[in-house]
């Protein structure tokens, strides 16, 4: 039958727009569907979402107002995730992150007794020399100067933090004065949990396509009857529909009465965990996926840090703590996510959160958890990678695989992982091995660890 000239254009029309993200995005070329980039924002939004409630409640404890803060997050995790996938053409979220929102509000503002406007102005400088080391290229030279060993173990030990993250916002480890951690009580919100994990993995294990975001849409649907028809508390309940912005918080960063030299150790304590966190996981992420380029270095690496170093910039005159990369962005890349449609759709999904905020409370901490920790058995693929007979190279990887977790930080994972390869290396004669960016780097992380201890 004959396509009518309607339909023929229509079909036209498809097809050339089809071409247009072909071109752009390279989403065939790198092994993906449109519909696959979609569900990996989406599975990537579902899982990051928290941090538009959970940031500005930090912030509070600066003297932030919290729907202040709530409007700042919304607003960088919109522009910084739009540029990540427009301009980096990366499958990466980019927020403000958590760790950098601590160091904010409780070392410097609580602990220092900085005003908060003249933290937001030590974030913005970080920001500044952020992004000087990301003109210059000073990345290329770090990365080239990481062996593989190390990369692998940053990889996994990313990978074990999310899930241990994961484990922790569904109560399944709580803490225990006897052993540290433990397993959590057995009650209804825990048992859906389980539950939501393993349908989570039977989803994957039968390459459902969009089996992270059904195992987060179906937990929540099994979750709604807690504090209703059993004793629980009402973890899904209606808060509202919308609630209006405030921008009461931006442009009110003091730039100036943030270069006293007293506040210089602050600026480089910022710019080192956010260099480095963002570096680790693009590392892990281009791992886990293989976003590589022709040289085996992480895809579009000097744009994505570029990004990473403008949302902190921009982050401060909004009002909110140093945007970051968001390891939760493996949620998407697990789900099948590759270009930077991804990031397109997570900046798209956060903008209605400017009025909607309140619908957040619609999907709980246990509904997101199952795909967090399956994130975490997909980043693990290169532990067999690892030379565990080279002892010089397994130590440091295993040092990065394991204090990460337990420090409930990726910055203080990788500076032990790197001292230790230095100091093994310079024990042992090897010092051919080690090249100058990692001697300049190994020093960084010492003055950083004595800095914030």
């Amino acid at each position: 039958m004959a396509q009518t000239p309607h339909r023929r254009t229509a079909t036209s029309s498809m097809t050339q727009q089809d071409s247009t993200l072909e071109r752009y995005f390279g989403i065939r070329r790198y092994g993906s569907t449109l519909r696959t980039e979609l569900l990996a924002g989406l599975a990537t939004f579902l899982a990051a979402m928290y941090i538009i409630v959970v940031n500005p409640s930090i912030l509070s404890d600066a003297g932030i107002p919290f729907s202040a803060g709530l409007s700042a997050t919304v607003l960088i995790s919109f522009l910084s995730s739009l540029a990540m996938g427009l301009y980096a053409r990366n499958p990466i979220l980019v927020a403000p992150g958590m760790g950098m929102n601590a160091l904010f509000a409780y070392t410097l503002v609580q602990g220092a007794g900085l005003p908060w406007q003249v933290a937001l102005g030590c974030v913005f400088w970080s920001g500044v020399l952020f992004a000087l080391l990301a003109f210059f290229n000073v990345r290329k030279a770090i990365v080239e100067a990481i062996p593989d060993s190390l990369r692998f173990g940053i990889t996994c030990g990313i990978g074990l933090f999310i899930t241990f993250i994961g484990f922790k916002n569904a109560g399944f480890v709580v803490d225990n004065g006897a052993t540290l951690v433990s397993l959590g009580e057995l009650t209804p919100a825990l048992i859906t949990f389980i539950a939501g994990m393993l349908l989570t993995a039977i989803l994957v294990t039968l390459r459902v396509n969009g089996a992270l975001v059904l195992g987060i849409v179906i937990t929540t649907l099994v979750a709604i009857p807690l504090g209703r028809l059993w004793g629980a508390d009402v973890i899904v309940a209606w808060s509202g529909l919308a609630a209006w912005p405030d921008f009461s918080a931006m442009w009110q960063v003091d730039l100036w009465g943030a270069l006293q030299v007293a506040y210089w150790p602050f600026i480089f304590v910022m710019l080192f965990t956010n260099f480095f966190d963002a570096l680790s996981c693009f590392l892990a992420l281009s791992e886990a996926a293989d976003l590589k380029d022709d040289k085996g270095q992480p895809r579009n690496l000097k744009r994505s840090m570029t990004v990473d170093a403008f949302a902190s910039m921009i982050a401060a005159p909004l009002g909110t703590s140093a945007a970051q990369t968001f390891i939760e962005s493996g949620v998407g890349v697990a789900q099948g996510g590759r270009t930077g449609i991804v990031g397109v759709v997570c900046g798209l999904l956060f903008l209605p959160f400017l009025f909607l905020s309140p619908l957040l409370s619609l999907v709980p901490a246990i509904a997101t958890a199952p795909a967090l920790v399956m994130v975490g058995v997909f980043m693990l693929a290169p532990v067999g990678r690892i030379e565990w007979q080279k002892m010089d190279q397994a130590f440091p990887a295993f040092l990065a695989i394991i204090v990460m977790p337990l420090t409930y930080s990726i910055t203080l994972g990788i500076a032990f992982a790197f001292l230790s390869f230095v100091a093994i290396k310079l024990c042992t004669g090897r010092l051919t091995e080690i090249k100058p960016a990692m001697w300049v780097t190994a020093v960084l992380c010492a003055i950083m660890l004595v800095t914030t201890q």
